[in-house]
């Protein structure tokens, strides 16, 4: 039977509930319009993975305590601030079938919106004296700035390797599950090892899900994304990375070419598409993804054994066999 998220939300599902009434709380303020955009940006919030993440690691590790509320708080704050500037820099219109900011209240509000946002979990954890806190999620922020910004130096020349995909992806999307892992044992008090051991934990999930959502784009499953998305934003991704490897010189160059030049074209996004399944590309970025499965797994069977363990290993083997 597949798993449901509310069923692996349960050993925290009290603590989930109460966090969303903080949370709301969290993102007040006196400006009527900033009210509106934060009332706004709350309803539309998705599955709440990533306080899910904090709760259960606070649980694996300890006791769930304020600051574990306020350490799932900032990373919501943190999170939402780079998706308001990211849908800026994006141009995007829509996020989650919203939306954007940005398409509601123009880029200027939408900027000003994601600085408030900033502004507010920082000082939410400063005025606590979080700094420990503070510190995990300021270094995911930063890392996902600078994987954002070297995919794009890369997609210029289409020459990433597999080496520079797994830094793109480590710090773009596995920092921030990472944090929140990191996050979840020091606000339970867990001492340094345990806080860097489920840090890693955090990390291999995040490079596990970032994989997973690659293969979306090659129509793995029924649900998802809509095909070809990455290609014709000239993404590399694993499978497409591996499939070039093992092709011939004139493959390589056609395939590059239509990438650069034809990336519009539907018929010729799905020739790329075909490549990469023919030269074994998903089945490759398949087996890589279920190795940082496996080591997350045995990474969490160090700590004992418990209602919420259980669940973060379920979190995990939702992360890989979702289908959207």
């Amino acid at each position: 039977m597949a798993l449901r998220i509310k069923d692996i939300q349960s050993p925290v599902a009290n603590e989930m509930a109460e966090f969303e009434k903080k949370f709301r709380q969290s993102m007040k303020s006196n400006v009527m319009l900033l009210d509106k955009i934060m009332a706004y940006i709350v309803k539309r919030k998705g599955k709440q993975m990533r306080p899910l993440f904090v709760f259960l690691s606070a649980a694996t590790t300890g006791n769930v305590s304020e600051a574990s509320y306020r350490g799932a708080s900032l990373i919501e704050l943190l999170h939402t601030a780079t998706l308001v500037h990211d849908d800026v820099v994006d141009d995007s219109t829509y996020r989650r079938g919203f939306f954007s900011v940005n398409a509601l209240w123009k880029n200027k509000i939408a900027v000003l919106v994601g600085d408030f946002l900033l502004s507010r979990g920082m000082l939410l954890s400063i005025d606590n004296e979080d700094f420990d806190l503070l510190k995990l999620v300021s270094e995911a922020i930063r890392e996902m700035s600078e994987g954002e910004l070297l995919q794009m130096e890369k997609a210029k020349k289409l020459d990433i390797t597999e080496e520079v995909y797994y830094e793109v992806i480590r710090q773009k999307t596995a920092s921030l599950i990472k944090a929140c892992c990191a996050v979840g044992a020091a606000s339970t008090g867990a001492d340094p090892v345990t806080v860097q051991t489920m840090g890693e934990f955090g990390e291999k999930v995040g490079m596990a899900f970032q994989i997973k959502d690659d293969l979306f784009d090659y129509g793995t499953q029924e649900i998802g994304k809509p095909l070809g998305i990455d290609i014709r934003e000239k993404k590399m991704t694993l499978p497409l990375i591996y499939a070039l490897n093992q092709a011939t010189s004139s493959e390589k160059s056609g395939i590059k070419r239509i990438i650069k030049k034809h990336s519009e074209n539907t018929k010729k996004v799905n020739e790329v598409i075909d490549f990469v399944k023919e030269k074994q590309g998903l089945a490759y970025a398949t087996d890589v993804m279920n190795t940082y499965h496996t080591d997350a797994i045995q990474m969490l069977k160090t700590f004992p054994d418990s209602p919420a363990r259980l669940s973060l290993e379920q979190l995990v083997q939702f992360t890989i066999e979702r289908t959207k």
